[in-house]
């Protein structure tokens, strides 16, 4: 099923580029992006009905990344001076309460977990959309199953 993705290598090519201003304007930056788009494996469900069919983000690798995609995000954070929307000192209490998943740290990390899914269903109805409008659809939804 991977070769179906080898085929629209520069159709996602594409799409990323186009996708860029939504990842911007998302609450994830550029490395945690590239972090969630490589936890995320796209599949075509109901590859067999052409009415139906439609890529889908499996995210089931997300959640064990997502430890070090929130880490990249306070990396790329502190590198560029902080200021981040989630800059609140740090302290060890909250650290602690975090790790313990007591505070808001849990709910945090599970909103993060949900952004980040949502915006990757977001990007495979771009590609999938991506495909339709230039004819390959039909070639690839056939081809899944091969």
């Amino acid at each position: 099923m991977a070769d179906w993705t080898d085929r629209i290598v520069g159709d996602r090519m594409t799409v990323d580029r186009e996708f860029n201003d939504r990842v911007a304007a998302s609450e994830f930056q550029s490395q945690e992006w590239s972090l969630i788009m490589t936890a995320t494996e796209f599949e075509i469900e109901n590859a067999d009905d052409p009415d139906n069919a439609r890529i889908v983000a499996n995210t089931d690798k997300l959640e064990g990344m997502m430890p070090h995609i929130e880490e990249a995000g306070k990396r790329q954070q502190s590198m560029a001076g902080g200021g981040g929307k989630n800059d609140g000192g740090g302290s060890i209490i909250d650290t602690v309460k975090g790790a313990l998943g007591l505070g808001n740290g849990r709910e945090d990390h599970d909103a993060k977990l949900a952004a980040a899914e949502r915006l990757v269903q977001e990007y495979a109805d771009e590609l999938q959309s991506h495909l339709e409008s230039n004819g390959k659809w039909e070639q690839v939804r056939r081809s899944y199953g091969d």
